[in-house]
């Protein structure tokens, strides 16, 4: 089981997000494979959270790479994002294993804000392994889910699914 590094996460969120599919979302004793990312870009991104710049919620999404940004949607869900570079740039998890959803992977995994911020480039709690198998991946490429108030941004290729 190989570990992800920094540099593997140092890059922008739309190259990291298709890289992560296939790869091994671990979290304790279980082990599952990442089938669905989204890519948000940064500060200029309109639906990216680091749109608003540098706030207490927001900074760790302002480096170093690979750490995990979680937060709360609806008041009841998390989320999990891995930090990406360039600053302000995250990619979403929204499916590993057969669990489809970021808010039904997190409360599976057990995965909440108290994960916020932990280093995923080494072995604890959270982290994200090479694939076990090399073969070819198809990977299906839409517009990203429920950011439609991100005005142009909605429209975005920037949602990668394993196929």
């Amino acid at each position: 089981m190989k570990l992800l590094t920094r540099a593997f996460y140092n890059k922008p969120a739309d190259i990291l997000a298709p890289e992560l599919l296939g790869k091994y979302l671990v979290r304790g004793n279980q082990k599952l494979k990442i089938t669905e990312t989204e890519a948000y870009l940064g500060p200029h991104d309109l639906a990216a959270h680091s749109r608003f710049g540098r706030t207490k919620r927001t900074e760790i999404m302002f480096g170093p790479a690979g750490r995990a940004y979680i937060y709360m949607i609806y008041g009841m869900y998390y989320c999990l994002n891995v930090v990406a570079g360039p600053d302000g740039a995250a990619v979403l998890i929204r499916g590993a294993g057969d669990i489809s959803g970021p808010g039904r992977l997190c409360r599976s995994l057990g995965i909440t804000t108290k994960l916020n911020g932990v280093d995923m480039t080494v072995a604890g709690p959270l982290y994200i392994t090479e694939r076990e198998d090399v073969g070819r991946q198809k990977i299906k490429i839409t517009p990203r889910i429920g950011v439609d108030y991100a005005k142009e941004w909605k429209d975005k290729p920037l949602r990668f699914v394993l196929t």
